[in-house]
């Protein structure tokens, strides 16, 4: 669920500087022209207010301090441990969580201070967060029960098979807009109650107490114990399974298909993304008693910060996983092509929740690491684009990067990561294009669901996130998908979707109107540069080798049901 997960510093290629077609390394072809800077209001005025951004990725935890014209001032970055203990498992430290936000706090505003600026001059805070991540702590003490299982965890494959032969798991959709797989929060909850005690236990006393990662933020930055805050906001619930997409509230039917009792278990409120008051402030350090205004799933603060707000728009983030997200409007649109249903934003007061229709891919971003970090292809995320360059082509290789099955619109559990067409031709060249390229085809995949499930093909698609800084990687889904590809020059776009939330809480701005000209100087943007019959013939490709890869995982040894 994830932010730009990619640190900043990857896959940095730069943007092309001219209009014409370039070369960025052998067979890598660009064609990209930078937009014109685009007409700005009073930044005079917009540069002497600033707002404070967390976020708490999958790979990073950071805060980036903003001023009104959306240019980062100051920042601080992390890298959070990834733990793996099993085969498929992917689990964070809870106190990681929490103590990487508070030093990036720190450390960004001493840095912000150092230039001359007040803490004062920080009017609020916005929160954005990894999705679907999931915490249990005991409500009386605080402490954690277990370690938060991060969202592409498949440990729970054959629960996810169990649950789905339940009867009222077809009306799940309807109500949550999420389809029964190993993503959602819920199974993850319901996993943890069978297999560790101290989680059963707490919930049978009932002071168990669950939350995604911005209820678990929120907790610590406004007290602890002390304050007991205990709040979410509509996009994070929305990935739960557990709230309504109608009525933005926990739904009983929903936690009655999961056994779930709610006077058992303590589960956050649920407000508005944009609130003067519902998430609080900071009780200690540098900033503290600043508010706390604003609160984002990662996807939805890239929306915001893409500023996607018309019906029809679209962005995909391309950070650890990818995760396209259409804005179907004031209404959901409970998919009928694998795609999932999910709250856009919902800034409060007079304004009526925004939903998406979004497609979510494990894998992007994590496929690079796992070719630098496991295989030793290169030292630095950045030098794939690089690597990838010096082919003309995949060479026939196709690396269907399942390594947590498959998510939108295919939802094959069973599938894991395959490579197809490996010859004595293959380099390293070939299966790092390929990696790249497995995004790009799996985007293509929920691009085509989407406009069948909204009847209207998309225009151009928004992008930004750690491997959008690629341009081959960049130019090669504009051929795939043959519509424009459009990239900020600012691609901090989950931090200033954040940043955006909580100002519209403090008024800095009244109407999305005013954001218009905030990032728009530099854009890039990539032209398509094959004929449709080429791209057709590269997908057909793909479509084959991802039903080839199905069932491989064996249903013995997805069972992670024993006791820890």
């Amino acid at each position: 669920m994830a932010a730009a997960e990619v640190s900043h510093k990857d896959l940095e290629t730069g943007p092309p500087t001219g209009s014409e077609k370039h070369t960025n390394g052998v067979g890598s072809k660009v064609k990209a022209h930078r937009t014109k800077d685009a007409q700005h209001g009073d930044k005079d005025l917009l540069q002497n207010v600033f707002i404070g951004a967390i976020d708490a990725g999958t790979t990073s935890s950071r805060f980036l301090i903003l001023d009104g014209a959306g240019t980062p001032v100051a920042q601080h970055q992390i890298e959070l441990d990834q733990s793996y203990p099993r085969p498929g498992w992917h689990e964070h430290d809870p106190q990681q969580l929490i103590d990487s936000v508070r030093e990036c706090m720190e450390k960004a505003t001493a840095d912000f201070t150092s230039k001359g600026h007040d803490v004062s001059d920080i009017r609020a805070i916005g929160i954005t967060n990894q999705r679907e991540t999931t915490l249990v702590w005991d409500t009386e003490t605080g402490e954690p029960l277990h370690p938060a299982i991060a969202w592409p965890d498949t440990r729970t494959q054959a629960l996810v098979r169990e649950l789905k032969e339940r009867e009222g798991a077809d009306e799940l959709r309807e109500l949550c807009g999420l389809p029964l797989s190993t993503y959602p929060s819920a199974v993850k909850l319901v996993w943890l109650l069978r297999n560790v005690d101290a989680v059963r236990e707490a919930y049978e006393a009932g002071r168990l107490s669950f939350g995604t990662v911005d209820t678990w933020l929120l907790y610590h930055l406004n007290g602890g114990l002390e304050e007991k805050s205990n709040v979410t906001d509509a996009t994070n619930a929305s990935r739960t399974m557990f709230m309504n997409l109608h009525t933005l509230e926990y739904d009983d039917k929903l936690l009655d298909f999961f056994n779930l009792d709610r006077n058992k278990l303590r589960l956050p409120k649920i407000v508005p993304s944009s609130s003067p008051d519902a998430f609080g402030k900071v009780s200690e350090g540098s900033l503290r008693g600043v508010r706390i205004t604003g609160c984002l799933g990662d996807q939805s603060a890239a929306m915001v910060g893409q500023k996607a707000f018309t019906p029809g728009s679209a962005k995909n983030t391309y950070g650890t996983g990818c995760f396209l997200l259409y804005n179907v409007g004031e209404e959901p649109v409970i998919s009928k092509h694998g795609l999932l249903a999910t709250v856009a934003y919902h800034f409060g007061r007079d304004k009526k929740p925004v939903y998406a229709l979004e497609g979510s891919i494990a894998v992007a971003g994590s496929g690079v690491k796992f070719l630098m970090n496991n295989l030793g292809f290169v030292e630095q995320s950045h030098e794939i684009t690089d690597l990838a360059a010096t082919v003309e082509d995949n060479g026939g290789c196709v690396f269907v990067t399942a390594f947590s099955g498959l998510f939108a619109p295919y939802w094959i559990d069973d599938a894991k990561g395959t490579i197809f067409g490996i010859t004595q031709h293959t380099t390293q060249g070939h299966i790092a294009r390929a990696t790249l390229e497995a995004t790009c085809f799996q985007t293509k995949a929920i691009l085509d669901a989407m406009a069948k499930d909204s009847g209207q093909p998309l225009a151009e698609l928004a992008v930004d996130g750690g491997m959008s800084a690629s341009d081959l990687c960049m130019q090669t889904q504009a051929d795939i998908i043959n519509i424009p590809v459009v990239r900020p020059a600012m691609r901090e776009t989950t931090s200033l979707g954040a940043a955006f939330a909580a100002g519209f809480a403090v008024g800095i701005w009244k109407e999305f109107h005013e954001l218009e000209s905030i990032n728009q100087k530099g854009r890039t943007v990539f032209e398509p540069d094959i004929s449709e019959k080429k791209s057709a013939k590269m997908f057909k490709k793909w479509s084959k080798a991802v039903e080839m890869c199905r069932g491989w995982s064996d249903e013995d040894e997805d069972d992670a049901s024993d006791q820890e």
